[in-house]
């Protein structure tokens, strides 16, 4: 080995030439993973700091659709220091005519909000402007709220009917991050101010959040386990400040885990440059091998020497990679923060960079192992022979065995580091499948090159472009790998953006809904349901009563532990009572009508398959504090695509329909109807809540527009990472191009020609892999969409025609760029050269 470092150290004296690309597709991938992940742990370290500040207080216990009994208050009160009561729902804004109506999310806060932090208003007026002017409770409006409305500061308006006075904008709410994703903007009041109101009446949709502040020395987890002890059966759910936004949490955790298997991809692209750059070197330094082996030398040691400078530079590259990365976050940690809905703390952690380091020297090791092992064995002579043509064949079995041990602890690695095996093995098998398929179209590409070359002879520049293509030492491979895949992750993404934008604006007006309407008394359900019906577009209105509830023991066990995290366990669900069933039964059989007797439930087929419930199952369901133990006698095909009505857990009549409930409803109209209806709810029917659709819809659209831009711009790595390689293949072959020009000149061509003879070569690669990223891409995004969201798939044309544009600029810029010098070389100097 000392032989093998000293010939490396002679080696790396010699400089980075040649190594360029080897080390900046390195650096790309590791400074785009790094990245990712030093922002997550970030957006973690702030919600960890802000923890007790987002949730309100340093513990929160919760109850739905209900406030603390006396009792429960009072222990409550007694474990605290200090206490706050706020209560959330949507309802219904409106100017006092009703002429303008928004939902919003409101939430009701007593005179100690808030425990921690304070709010931002404009004008800075402070909290106790809630008590109003002239008689009339006051109010704090969202901006966006408040310019819907039309209003400003003094100007009276109406929520569920009752009126309030706007006293201030509200600019910033400082546990507004707990409360999750919201459909409408904030509206804030004082609780007192809904006392004896409907908005408050038995049945009513609401949550109740008590907030507390602990004594010195008081143990959350102690606090914690009392807390569930004594409100078991209560339906009370428990959050603390060491996890104040769990749903954001779980949300980052994913997105960014996604993220980097996006920033593996840019890193197999970068790969696809480090074995080529490898390749070229070996071929370079062919004939030095040759004449260590004649001098020599055994295997060993100049694979010794070899292995030792690229572990030397992929020190260099990862650690540069790193750099970048953390610097770059650091830099710009001004923007993030600004970009962020939770708090943020921009330090760098060392867990992204042990991970971005590990996935580096990975990825570096097994494609640069691949082109090194072929020439280690071969003979002097041999290696003489073969500095004049490329090697083919494979690794011999040791190597071959190595690779795939390294392939494996790449992916373990990644399912480690992820906590998400099913998400990282299908990407990370999507990416080596688009390889394998990037891999055969570049053979076949090349092959129907080298057939359709000999058939254009009476068109110089297509013949010499097709020539070179299929030519031994033809670049086309490496620049369909490169350029193809990172096209592929864009393809995709625009296919499923394109997707989804199609599904609302084509299928929505088809089958779902105009509005959800929430909080209707039972009493009013007739008249509303008739006076609707009158309005002019109305097709038709289904309704039906609504609770809800906390699934929290299967078979008498804790849910969660018997079926996971399901999103069913996750929080209270909605639902429903019935005589006879809305949905086919896909098995059991369903109660007689009247039923009497002991609970019974029926589940929807699809999440009790996901829970792994069976006929003859216990749920144990909290509605309004009570326990409820039901049978599962049979499960339902519930169809929640078309937005209608749709509930997992549907309960016979007798079991609730006695307990305090609103119903729910669907109003089914044309979007041109819409404001009408709107309106005429607000003047007649103001307790009640309407959900517009499209309005929830766009939310949830613009929301999965920022996680594709997220998507798009860590793909935009990748692309970055394979223009590089490019670059490299296009300098790489420069001097093969040199020699062509050279002899095409030789022969009569103008450069006009020749130029045309690049150009057309640099365009049929780059369309090549934009077509076969477009194929490629498609096929993923119909599984996203088909498979994952349930929805339909269209072909987005002009997106596949946009990739295929940039696949056929990007392998034209980077071929001009190497294209110049090849053309003004004079053609006598470089054919002696070859002598």
């Amino acid at each position: 080995m000392s032989l093998a470092v000293r010939i490396a150290r002679a080696e790396l004296r010699g400089g980075l030439r040649g190594f360029r690309i080897f080390l900046l597709c390195l650096m790309l991938g590791v400074a785009a993973i790094t990245a990712v992940g030093e922002v997550r742990e970030a957006i973690k370290a702030g919600l960890a700091a802000e923890g007790s500040t987002m949730l309100g207080g340093q513990a929160e216990m919760e109850f739905t659709y209900r406030r603390a009994t006396p009792e429960e208050r009072d222990w409550i009160v007694a474990n605290a220091r200090a206490f706050s009561e706020v209560v959330e729902m949507r309802s219904m804004a409106a100017l006092e005519d009703g002429s303008e109506t928004a939902l919003t999310q409101l939430k009701a806060v007593d005179g100690a909000w808030p425990l921690l932090g304070q709010a931002q208003l404009d004008p800075p007026v402070g909290v106790a402007a809630l008590a109003g002017q002239g008689g009339v409770p006051g109010a704090f409006l969202d901006p966006v709220l408040a310019d819907r409305l039309g209003l400003q500061p003094g100007d009276t308006f109406k929520i569920g009917g009752e009126t309030f006075v706007l006293m201030a904008r509200l600019v910033r709410e400082p546990d507004a991050a707990s409360a999750g994703m919201a459909f409408g903007a904030r509206s804030v009041v004082a609780l007192s101010a809904l006392e004896g109101t409907p908005l408050l009446a038995p049945g009513t949709l609401y949550e109740t959040k008590y907030r507390v502040l602990l004594p010195e020395g008081t143990s959350l987890n102690a606090l914690s386990r009392a807390a569930e002890e004594r409100f078991a059966g209560a339906g009370m759910k428990w959050a603390d400040e060491t996890r104040a936004a769990p749903s954001i949490e779980r949300f980052t955790d994913r997105l960014s885990s996604f993220l980097v298997l996006v920033g593996l991809a840019g890193l197999a692209v970068g790969g696809v440059g480090i074995s080529a750059t490898v390749q070229a070197w070996i071929a370079r330094k062919a004939a030095t091998i040759a004449t260590l082996r004649a001098l020599g030398a055994s295997g060993t040691t100049i694979r010794g020497a070899f292995l030792i400078q690229l572990a030397v530079l992929t020190t260099v590259g990862v650690a540069a990679g790193l750099a970048l990365g953390g610097g770059a976050v650091f830099v710009a940690r001004g923007l993030i923060a600004d970009a962020m809905p939770v708090p943020v703390e921009v330090s760098l952690s060392a867990r992204p960079l042990y991970e971005a380091a590990i996935y580096g020297a990975l990825t570096a090791a097994i494609f640069a192992l691949w082109p090194l092992a072929r020439l280690s064995e071969l003979r002097a002579a041999t290696l003489y022979r073969e500095a004049e043509k490329p090697r083919r064949g494979l690794p011999p079995l040791g190597f071959l065995a190595i690779i795939a041990g390294l392939t494996a602890a790449l992916v373990l690695a990644a399912v480690l580091f992820s906590g998400l095996p099913t998400l990282t093995l299908v990407t990370l098998g999507g990416v080596a499948g688009a390889l394998v398929l990037l891999a055969l179209a570049a053979m076949g590409i090349r092959a129907l090159a080298r057939r359709f070359a000999s058939r254009t002879s009476r068109r110089p520049a297509l013949h010499a472009a097709l020539a070179a293509i299929g030519a031994p030492r033809s670049e086309a491979t490496a620049v369909i790998l490169a350029l193809g895949l990172g096209l592929t992750v864009l393809s995709a993404v625009a296919q499923v953006q394109s997707g989804l934008r199609g599904a609302i604006a084509q299928e929505l007006p088809q089958q779902a809904p105009a509005f959800f309407l929430l909080d209707i008394p039972p009493p009013e359900r007739a008249a509303l349901v008739d006076r609707l019906m009158a309005q002019e577009g109305v097709s038709r209105i289904d309704t039906v009563p609504m609770l809800r509830g906390i699934v929290t023991e299967i078979n008498g066990q804790n849910a969660r532990e018997v079926a996971g995290e399901h999103w069913v366990l996750r929080g209270d669900r909605g639902v429903t009572f019935a005589e006879t069933p809305r949905e086919e039964l896909t098995a059991g059989e369903w109660w007689p009508e009247g039923y009497t007797g002991p609970p019974l439930v029926s589940v929807s087929q699809e999440e009790a398959t996901e829970l792994g419930l069976k006929l003859g199952d216990k749920l144990t369901v909290n509605i309004l504090g009570r326990d409820i133990v039901a049978e599962i006698t049979s499960f339902r095909n519930v169809d929640f695509s078309t937005m209608g009505i749709g509930f997992v857990l549907t309960f016979d009549a007798a079991t609730l329909s006695s307990a305090p409930h609103t119903d729910l409803a669907t109003v089914y109209a044309p979007p041109e109807t819409e404001a009408g209806l709107l309106r005429l709810m607000a003047q007649e029917f103001p307790t009640v809540t309407a959900v517009p659709v499209r309005e929830a819809l766009s939310r949830v659209s613009e929301a999965l527009g920022s996680i594709a831009t997220a998507v798009g711009l860590a793909a935009s790595v990748t692309l970055v990472t394979g223009f590089a390689v490019l670059l490299g293949a296009a300098a790489s072959g420069e001097e093969a191009r040199a020699r062509e020009a050279a002899l095409l000149k030789t022969l009569g061509a103008t450069r006009g020609l020749i130029l045309r003879s690049f150009a057309l070569r640099a365009a049929l690669m780059g369309a090549a892999a934009g077509i076969i990223a477009v194929g490629v891409g498609a096929l993923a995004g119909w599984a996203v969409l088909v498979l994952v969201m349930e929805s339909s798939f269209r072909f987005d044309a002009l997106a596949a025609l946009l990739v295929i544009a940039g696949g056929m600029a990007a392998v034209l810029l980077a071929g001009t760029l190497f294209a110049l010098r090849p053309l003004a070389a004079r053609p006598a100097r470089v054919l002696r050269a070859q002598e």
